[in-house]
């Protein structure tokens, strides 16, 4: 029972760990690194991960710099950087690409706040197939009608903190948006 107990909490932990780093690359109004972790460089014909080809540092809370590691992959950032989701626009000096953080608008900041309540309800979701899936596994299991009622509390409580836990991340996310 331990074992399917611990089970069910690694993979609750690892869908609040997935949640996070979406919720890291969804914009708000400040800078931050992180909004390049899926922007993948086409880098001598391979897709490389932006981090892996470039120093991404932030001098001021709305301006980020962009330092390739090799001058020739300049191009190839900026035009990642073009075509993904995040509407931003690169100026490139031929050194250094550099991106000023526009401030959001009313409209955009709704937008963002309805695309992350829509990734953590799709956490909760994952969270409530967890604890399906590992019910499923105590009733089929070689335990007593005590014991299921026992482990099923136990993974119902777990259930009920880390939708807890997603319901807190989800509000701090969305009053990061809304902040001005």
């Amino acid at each position: 029972m331990n074992t399917v107990k611990k089970t069910a909490e690694d993979k609750m932990k690892k869908t609040v760990k997935a949640l996070k780093e979406e919720f890291n690359t969804i914009r708000t109004g400040r800078a931050s690194a992180n909004l390049f972790d899926k922007i993948h460089v086409d880098y001598y014909g391979t897709p490389t991960p932006l981090n892996q080809v470039a120093n991404i540092s932030i001098p001021e809370a709305r301006l980020i710099v962009i330092q390739p590691f090799d001058k020739n992959a300049l191009n190839g950032i900026e035009k990642a950087i073009q075509t993904s989701e995040l509407s931003l626009n690169p100026n490139n000096d031929g050194k250094v690409i550099r991106i000023n953080i526009p401030p959001l608008t009313e409209d955009r900041r709704k937008d963002l706040v309805k695309q992350s309540k829509n990734v953590g309800e799709n956490s909760r979701v994952s969270i409530r197939n967890i604890r399906r899936d590992v019910n499923e596994l105590i009733k089929k299991g070689e335990f007593t009608e005590d014991e299921q009622k026992k482990g099923m509390d136990e993974i119902q409580k777990l259930t009920d903190q880390y939708i807890k836990e997603i319901g807190t991340i989800i509000e701090e996310k969305e009053k990061e948006i809304m902040e001005i």
